[in-house]
């Protein structure tokens, strides 16, 4: 079994994907994990396709990127909706998640195993202190290749960009954006502090990861290897 991820060793991500493919060791299970594809010029995008087509049996990938093809996804989008993780994560492991879940693999090809959290999404900039809208004004922002992301970026007054994962730190770093907004987990692991002075605790979007395997992959496992996967998921979420 060959699983991705798209971050560094200090990302809890990472960390999920380390005890994942520890749990399936101990049921006998052998893994191929890699912990950051863009280490070897590769996109973030490419895990996604690889998770789809199979060349990844399982990987993450924020629920964002999913959207325009799982319309229902978008619940999870709406811009300053959500202010409680935790009553968030009990619905997504209640009647929510599961209506999800079935809309991703009735749309695509892979199958939910976990919700994994990613934080709520701050903006970061190396222009000024945002303390209103005007001051977002002229400012370019990196976002993700979702609509809802750049209409709301838009609405802000930013201008808004997508760039991948990969190519996140250097945009940063050459000045290429003004501004980006990511949870905080993802401003430390990329280091994006050291050129981006400025933090503004907006919490505008609650970040969700879908862990996710290749369904084809899953379905024709047998029954014992099906619980063994779904059992580590479970323990590494």
């Amino acid at each position: 079994m060959r699983v991705g991820g798209y971050q560094g060793p200090k990302s809890v991500l990472t960390a999920g994907l380390s005890r994942f493919c520890e749990s399936l060791a101990a049921e006998g299970l052998d893994t191929e994990r890699v912990d950051d594809v863009t280490q070897s010029g590769e996109t973030a995008r490419a895990l996604f396709d690889g998770i789809e087509s199979g060349a990844f049996q399982a990987g993450y990938m924020a629920s964002g990127y999913l959207t325009a093809r799982v319309p229902e996804l978008a619940v999870i989008d709406l811009p300053f909706s959500q202010g409680d993780r935790h009553a968030a994560y009990a619905a997504l492991d209640g009647r929510a998640g599961a209506i999800l879940r079935e809309a991703v693999h009735g749309a695509t090809g892979y199958h939910v195993l976990g919700f994994w959290d990613n934080g709520f999404r701050h903006l970061t900039n190396h222009r000024r202190p945002l303390r209103s809208r005007a001051d977002c004004n002229g400012l370019v922002v990196r976002t993700l290749d979702n609509r809802i992301y750049r209409e709301t970026m838009a609405a802000m007054g930013f201008t808004p960009v997508v760039t991948d994962v990969r190519d996140l730190r250097e945009a940063v770093m050459t000045g290429r954006v003004d501004a980006q907004e990511n949870p905080l987990t993802n401003s430390v692991v990329f280091e994006l502090y050291r050129d981006h002075r400025h933090l503004s605790m907006t919490g505008h979007f609650f970040g969700v990861v879908l862990f996710l395997c290749h369904a084809d992959w899953f379905g024709d496992l047998p029954p014992a290897a099906r619980r063994a996967v779904e059992a580590a998921a479970a323990t590494a979420t």
